[in-house]
């Protein structure tokens, strides 16, 4: 028997990889002949970086960047052991969790750490970028990054622009030409899983602006100066970005990778999915094994284990889901792809102690999956 195991982290209580090393111990406590693969995976959000990083055997490499509200501050990337892909978690440089809330500002806010995190990977050799833009401070539309990797945001008066989104109202001119010469050579991944455009009412300020701390007339404000950067952007790079699907994810920094980088938006689950060769791991499988902390309705949207379910059922392999808690609306996964589900908790516990037991909760969840299965191929074989 050929068994795949691709869970994503239970958030908060266990990393991917360390589910996937317990989930095989349950197995193989019923199966220990079978051949067993484990290839941790994640959707683009957290944790995206420890996984691929820890799956492929590289390196997570600390950095010193300019913060979201222009402090300076550490951060993290992630060198992949292929060697040639970089895995960067904007949150990690701009991120909305590193400002206070009633720091919060986002026409000031500025994504000039990503541009640093790009160019220091990209001198230590990496030329494929995997970029997670989720949980953002910013709404620059990348403006920022663009700035740190060598492009000129010019005013009127021929005057870099300030950091913030509120600046892109004096966008004037953009000039190309210091834009780091290596960028022509790399390949950027952008894991974006919402389809906002770049303005209007479904737009990047409008949506997001609020919990970034934008009150209306600075929403107001903000979708006037991403819809003003976007008119520049078309005339100047010949680049159309304002109705682009998931331009407006992380305040615009969808569009600007577009603009800037000849960035790629995917769904997060395919980026990595196809990071991790998934599919080269499916033929031959007899079961997959998924699952993460919690599973309710939402895990049928983009999120990792219905991403593997559906790569699996194209093959006709049954799939297993083990998951913290089952919550509201879990049942929906079952029509996209995953066929049977378990908590991995035995009776009442608090969060805590079912966090601090993770490992041991999983490996017998799974252990329980295998004797299930073992079950139930008894009693339709007495049939």
């Amino acid at each position: 028997m050929k068994i795949l195991i691709a869970p994503q982290a239970f958030k908060g209580s266990i990393s991917a990889l360390d589910a996937a090393t317990a989930m095989r111990e349950g197995v193989l406590r019923v199966e220990p002949d079978s051949v067993v693969v484990t290839v941790p995976v994640a959707d683009g959000g957290d944790g995206t970086l420890e996984t691929l990083v820890e799956g492929s055997g590289g390196q997570i490499h600390q950095i010193e960047v300019t913060g979201p509200l222009g402090e300076r501050r550490s951060a993290e990337w992630g060198a992949m052991g292929d060697g040639v892909t970089a895995v960067i978690e904007m949150a990690r440089t701009s991120g909305l969790a590193l400002v206070p809330d009633e720091e919060r500002n986002p026409l000031i806010a500025t994504t000039y750490g990503l541009g640093e995190t790009i160019r220091h990977a990209m001198r230590s050799g990496y030329e494929r970028f995997i970029i997670g833009i989720g949980g953002s401070a910013t709404n620059d539309a990348g403006a920022g990054m663009a700035q740190a990797l060598g492009v000129r945001l010019l005013d009127k008066e021929g005057h870099d622009l300030s950091f913030g989104g509120a600046s892109l109202a004096s966008l004037r001119s953009i000039d190309m030409s210091g834009l780091d010469g290596s960028i022509a050579e790399c390949e950027f991944l952008v894991a974006c899983d919402v389809n906002n455009p770049l303005t209007g009412p479904t737009g990047a300020s409008a949506i997001y602006g609020p919990q970034k701390g934008a009150t209306p007339d600075m929403i107001a404000q903000l979708d006037a100066a991403l819809t003003h950067f976007s008119e520049v952007v078309q005339r100047d790079l010949g680049v159309e970005i304002s109705d682009v699907a998931g331009s407006g994810a992380a305040g615009g920094l969808g569009g600007g990778l577009i603009a800037f980088v000849d960035g790629r938006l995917r769904a997060g689950v395919d980026i990595v999915l196809d990071a991790v060769h998934l599919d080269d791991h499916l033929p031959g499988c007899d079961l997959v094994i998924t699952g993460e902390g919690s599973m309710d309705h939402s895990t049928i949207y983009n999120k990792a284990p219905v991403g593997v379910a559906e790569r699996a059922k194209r093959l006709g392999i049954p799939v297993v889901g083990i998951s913290g808690s089952l919550g509201a609306g879990y049942q929906d996964v079952h029509a996209h792809g995953i066929d049977a589900l378990s908590s991995i908790v035995p009776g009442p516990m608090s969060l805590g102690e079912a966090s601090e037991g993770a490992a041991a909760l999983i490996a017998d969840a799974a252990e329980q999956v295998m004797r299930l299965i073992n079950v139930g191929g008894t009693v339709f074989n007495r049939g």
